[in-house]
């Protein structure tokens, strides 16, 4: 553990660069939707989203992912360590530690599947925080939450369904807080409502 403990502060570096990559080309798909919506808007409104504080929202994205990305094995060696000790437990009560083995050689797969679940949910999350900024930044107060419309949407999510949510008031669902599109394998989306254009008018 010790020694995992220093590979993950070894590759902080290389967790940097990888982090602040990502963190760029979502900040570049971003604002380029957003520049689409702009098209709608007063020249008032656009300048407002050209000049929105996305700085300190895209310092905060690349320290999470660096966290996650140097968490990841660490958590394969914890989930090993968990199932070392429920084997030797088996084996000190007359069990076998033999079933124990294939969770051991899956846990290159479950480290996998978390990797790609901290993907899908980090850029969730990444385009909602610059989303947000760049809606606070023209007044909007909230938006219309929108589910993908299918049999997988979940219970919790389907009730939000064009409900109005404040972007200081993110509801909990299922034990969870978040906007949507932000929640672990969350594919709903928000559809933002945005200022009447004439209020910025002279």
């Amino acid at each position: 553990m010790d020694a995992l403990e220093r590979y993950s502060d070894i590759i902080t570096p290389w967790a940097t660069v990888v982090a602040e990559r990502f963190t760029s080309d979502i900040s570049r798909q971003n604002e380029t939707q957003w520049r689409r919506h702009s098209a709608a808007m007063s020249t008032e409104l656009r300048r407002m989203v050209d000049t929105a504080p996305v700085g300190q929202v895209m310092k905060s994205i690349v320290a999470e992912q660096i966290k996650y990305i140097k968490s990841l094995p660490l958590e394969a060696a914890d989930r090993i360590y968990d199932i070392q000790n429920r084997a030797i437990e088996a084996v000190v009560t007359g069990g076998r530690a033999e079933p124990f083995a294939k969770e051991i050689a899956a846990s290159g797969d479950v480290s996998v599947s978390r990797a790609n679940l901290i993907a899908r949910t980090e850029l969730g999350r990444a385009t909602g925080a610059l989303d947000q900024a760049r809606a606070l930044s023209i007044g909007s107060n909230g938006y219309i939450w929108r589910t993908a419309e299918d049999g997988d949407v979940r219970h919790s999510h389907q009730k939000m369904e064009g409900l109005f949510v404040e972007w200081a008031r993110p509801p909990t669902l299922d034990g969870m807080t978040g906007h949507a599109g932000e929640l672990p394998n969350c594919r709903c989306y928000k559809e933002i409502v945005f200022p009447d254009p004439h209020s910025y008018l002279a």
